[in-house]
């Protein structure tokens, strides 16, 4: 059984319209943690708005949970938790105050849902007294999963919800959201962070408002269809200046501290030796590990 099904949707914006969303479809399994992936102003934040009832689409059609996002859009929103990627809770309640609010609206009560929330709750229930605007990001980023989740929705979105958050509360989230799968809730989550794709059970690779790919992060990885290189050397700007002049490396960019280069070749010696003709020092050059990065760099080509 599918929870979200999306069918040829359309998002356009102003007088000009600018094309946001350009005829997306796919679909998510109950239970599945799903990821859209790509850079800001990919089209991902217009798709979830879409799916939770907040904009209407242009064109095509989706269900969240068998309701039609349009017609249905009272169940929709009864069901799903959304956690957009601006905090937009009250800054001038406390924390218990915002969770208590959110629980209300939907006509529950904390107690009543405590077991969804109480993994994430027990790490911000010392500081319940303190106005969310004074919390950390970290912090912020609990309260609002806590506050999508308290009236124990059946699919849950989640919208660049690691952001601006440092590197140890992104992973402890991360491990939250692999809880919540357990109890079987649909999660749908968007993210610029390639490395977070690899958490998923499947992703859409999103750009320009458009999918280019949709698998499970291995077989996005294993489908990559070139020989991927790491080359290093003493100056980085000059390093892909030689690699993009070189006949046999279709593509190249800086990755880490490395260049990451395709090469037509099995035998990298002339490369090696192009490199330092070219006057680079500490030239090494080795295989490297495909990542859903050097995925995404690739279908955009």
């Amino acid at each position: 059984m599918e929870a979200v099904v999306v069918k040829n949707l359309v998002k356009t914006y102003g007088k000009e319209q600018t094309v946001a969303v350009d005829d997306v479809s796919f679909s998510v399994g109950r239970g599945e943690l799903f990821g859209l992936i790509g850079p800001d102003g990919a089209g991902k934040t217009s798709i979830f708005r879409m799916l939770t009832t907040l904009l209407l689409p242009d064109g095509g059609s989706a269900r969240v949970d068998g309701h039609d996002i349009v017609k249905d859009f009272r169940q929709i929103r009864s069901s799903v938790g959304y956690m957009p990627g601006k905090f937009s809770l009250y800054q001038d309640l406390t924390i218990e105050e915002n969770l208590n609010f959110f629980a209300t609206v939907f006509g529950t009560t904390i107690e009543e849902n405590y077991h969804l929330i109480k993994d994430i709750y027990v790490q911000i229930e010392p500081f319940k007294n303190r106005r969310a605007g004074k919390l950390s990001g970290g912090m912020k980023q609990k309260l609002a999963l806590c506050c999508a989740l308290i009236h124990k929705p059946t699919t849950l979105f989640l919208d660049e919800p690691t952001t601006g958050v440092d590197p140890v509360s992104r992973k402890e989230f991360w491990e939250m959201l692999g809880r919540l799968k357990a109890q079987q809730i649909t999660i749908l989550v968007s993210t610029p962070y390639m490395d977070e794709a690899s958490l998923c059970d499947r992703i859409a690779l999103i750009q320009g408002g458009r999918i280019l790919s949709i698998d499970t992060p291995q077989n996005i990885i294993e489908a990559y269809p070139d020989r991927l290189l790491a080359v290093k050397a003493n100056e980085m700007y000059r390093l892909l200046k030689a690699l993009e002049s070189h006949p046999d490396v279709p593509s190249s960019y800086a990755f880490g501290e490395y260049a990451h280069a395709t090469f037509r070749h099995a035998d990298t010696r002339p490369l090696e030796a192009y490199l330092r003709e070219q006057g680079l020092t500490g030239v090494e050059v080795k295989d490297a590990e495909v990542t859903i990065e050097d995925s995404f760099i690739k279908l955009l080509h």
